[in-house]
């Protein structure tokens, strides 16, 4: 909206209102705005969950140190959601596909998201949203996206083609299976941040390490002289999804003032899978999908703790894991919450930096 009004609208009588031209001052005061959102609304939405009781019930199979949480208000996710669309609303350029694309599918997946939290909250049923009724929502999100990007391509040369990791000039074309791709990203991305989401902080600050890290990918491909000089592909327009990964980021940072332990909110599904949901679809749109296994090392170690220990009990009768995710492991080792998360973050970051290194790593 202030791109529209200050840059397309205003500059003829002011021609400082030219800064509104460019992407980097637009993602920081996006950014900045997301945080403000966060501690201007975070007490009140806070209050009103606790009034209205929708708190989180703890399950008795989680480690005994998790008991002292029952109670805590849930559906924080709502918070999340109003610190990203509404900076991204104000300071992106909302004629831009990228940006509709990406807040189309945070507000979808944010949706399943909230009727997953109203059912078990609210209505008290305690596995909430019935898990194949929330996958039809993640599959059905991945299979839009898919479509238009298939059908609709920004450019017919790239429709179906994707950056290949470490290799310069290097596209990989995935033709019919693009779309079964896109709904793969997708759901697994969203799945990965909620299996992530256990411990105070843990999942929201994964997160926000990782869009950081597309928020740089997502400058440098829309960006003619970066793109070209890095070797990757050059997309018009993708630039613009650098402010809403900045929106992302000053959301994760603001709900971790209230997120941090001890908590005094969680973010629900409402919060997890909306997260989840558009790291992934920003993942699609810059072409760089092959790189969320990277970029979002953390989550993928999650995800794979629980695969290995299911495989494990299942044809063997034994657990590799005291407990999966592995995040739990660690807990019943006697670790502190704490410790966990720091050390979870600090992967997190050596994984971005590893991801930003391949720019020249090919």
């Amino acid at each position: 909206m202030f791109y529209y009004l200050f840059y397309k609208q205003l500059l003829k009588y002011f021609s400082g209102f030219n800064i509104f031209r460019y992407i980097t001052f637009r993602a920081a005061y996006a950014a900045i705005t997301a945080l403000l959102i966060s501690f201007v609304l975070g007490p009140w939405i806070i209050g009103k969950l606790k009034n209205r009781q929708l708190c989180e019930q703890i399950n008795d199979y989680l480690p005994k140190e998790h008991r002292s949480k029952q109670g805590t208000p849930t559906m924080g996710g709502i918070l999340i959601l109003l610190a990203i669309i509404v900076p991204t609303l104000l300071w992106a350029d909302l004629s831009n596909r990228y940006v509709l694309l990406i807040l189309f599918s945070t507000v979808w997946m944010g949706t399943v998201g909230l009727v997953d939290d109203y059912l078990k909250t609210v209505k008290k049923v305690p596995k909430g949203l019935v898990g194949r009724y929330k996958l039809i929502g993640q599959i059905g999100l991945g299979l839009i996206i898919g479509l238009i990007l298939y059908l609709y391509p920004a450019s017919e040369q790239l429709a179906t083609k994707t950056n290949l990791t470490f290799l310069k000039n290097y596209l990989i074309d995935f033709r019919w299976f693009y779309i079964p791709l896109v709904i793969l990203v997708v759901t697994a991305t969203s799945n990965a941040v909620n299996l992530t989401d256990g411990l105070d902080g843990l999942a929201i600050g994964i997160v926000g390490i990782a869009i950081a890290a597309y928020a740089a990918f997502s400058y440098v491909t829309g960006h003619t002289v970066f793109s070209h000089y890095l070797n990757i592909l050059y997309l018009p327009g993708a630039g613009e999804l650098t402010v809403f990964c900045l929106s992302v980021l000053g959301a994760c940072l603001g709900f971790l003032w209230y997120n941090a332990h001890p908590a005094q909110v969680f973010m629900g599904d409402t919060g997890a899978l909306a997260l989840g949901g558009s790291l992934g679809i920003v993942a699609v749109l810059v072409k760089q999908e092959l790189l969320l296994v990277i970029i979002g090392g953390v989550l993928v170690i999650e995800v794979l703790s629980v695969i290995i220990q299911v495989c494990s009990f299942k044809w063997r009768g034994k657990r590799v894991f005291l407990m999966a995710p592995i995040h739990h492991h660690f807990e019943l080792k006697g670790w502190r919450e704490s410790k966990i998360v720091i050390r979870f973050w600090i992967l997190g970051l050596l994984f971005a930096l590893l991801s930003l290194s391949t720019l020249k790593i090919r």
